[in-house]
């Protein structure tokens, strides 16, 4: 089991330590034997290799059973050229690596209902799952750039465009995955797209379709981006599997991310059709509050269990940090994005320390 490690910046670095802590308990108890290797991604790719993505790192992602990721990014890199932005490490990975599938749950829990934004009746006992397609879409269409006027010297005359597209297969492989989860869950499907504007969500809408009459078992019913964004925190609880496109699922599993009480709590894997898999938290580099120590790392400890579970096949290891967290929230224990009057302040490396004591 080879494991590639990449940190990434701002509180990535904080955060990926403690997930390795907990794996490194959890290596021993169930003597796994994993293999974890280290590699700069990112901002900090930039700086030593004058790349976000350098071959050495890229080379040791695509050697590995999954990837264990934190975040990059950083506003002091906004000047550089697109290709050697630290955000392009993330896209280039997803290509390369050919992963298709993110999936992206939004679950509520009970000791953490207070913290969300929402009523505590419309989000107590949330679960939802967001399947995003990752590889086509706007992201990836081509052609894509800019055109100037030819003086150059007219900056309210230059456009930028990019091409939004998907083809069949794209479509049918990600409504597969979406409907073989529902089977697990509560056998319901909502494809969501924007079909009354956009031909390229009307071939997903109609391929979806055809995809689900596959599923008898499974109830599917469609819904426009932003009909589905209102519902989300109408309400969320009447999703049970929501499968979109690349920037739609993008925005929208942020949105859910907020039902949940902080993004902080939100893991995510990203899978091939190989189940190799990228495992990273749903939230970004936070530079502001790198180096603070007060960054949440349990989306990130969550997103390790996922990778035992979905790349590793190492289910009963995943319940065991699962249930690790929820014992460290119901001690009360809480990084400042999930804190409340009663609860227990602590830092990322406390935090770190009370899911490994819980394991124990």
């Amino acid at each position: 089991m080879k494991i590639a490690i990449l940190p990434g910046d701002g509180i990535g670095t904080e955060i990926v330590a403690e997930a390795v802590k907990v794996l490194n308990v959890i290596d021993q108890e169930f003597s796994l034997k994993m293999e974890m290797e280290s590699a700069l991604v990112g901002g900090a790719a930039y700086e030593a290799h004058g790349h976000p993505l350098p071959p050495a790192t890229l080379k040791l992602a695509m050697d590995s059973d999954a990837v264990l990721f934190g975040a990059v990014g950083d506003w002091k890199y906004d000047t550089l050229d697109r290709p050697l932005r630290p955000e392009q490490a993330i896209l280039g990975l997803r290509k390369n690596l050919g992963l298709f599938a993110n999936f992206r749950p939004a679950i509520c829990y009970k000791e953490l209902v207070d913290a969300s934004s929402l009523k505590p009746e419309l989000v107590a006992g949330l679960d939802i799952l967001i399947i995003r397609e990752l590889t086509g879409d706007i992201y990836f269409g081509q052609p894509r750039g800019r055109r100037v006027a030819p003086d150059g010297h007219f900056p309210g005359s230059e456009e930028a465009f990019d091409t939004m597209r998907y083809s069949r297969p794209e479509i049918e492989r990600i409504a597969h995955v979406a409907f073989q989860a529902a089977m697990k869950r509560d056998k319901r499907v909502t494809s969501v797209d924007k079909a009354n504007v956009l031909e390229t969500f009307q071939l997903w809408k109609d391929v979806v379709t055809e995809v689900g009459k596959q599923y008898p078992e499974v109830a599917l019913d469609h819904m426009y981006v932003d009909n589905a964004a209102m519902q989300l925190v109408k309400a969320p609880k009447k999703f049970d599997v929501v499968v979109t496109g690349n920037m739609f699922g993008d925005i929208l599993s942020d949105a859910a991310a907020m039902l949940t009480g902080s993004i902080g709590m939100l893991p995510s894997a990203s899978l091939n059709d190989k189940k190799q898999g990228l495992y990273e938290p749903s939230h970004g580099s936070a530079p502001d509050i790198a180096g603070k120590g007060i960054a949440n790392p349990l989306a990130t400890i969550l997103s390790a269990a996922m990778m035992l579970r979905f790349s590793l096949n190492q289910a009963a290891a995943a319940e065991r940090i699962e249930t690790a967290v929820k014992s460290v929230l119901a001690q009360g224990l809480r990084t400042p994005d999930i804190y409340s009057s009663g609860t227990t302040q602590v830092s990322t490396v406390q935090m770190g320390d009370a899911v490994v004591k819980a394991l124990a």
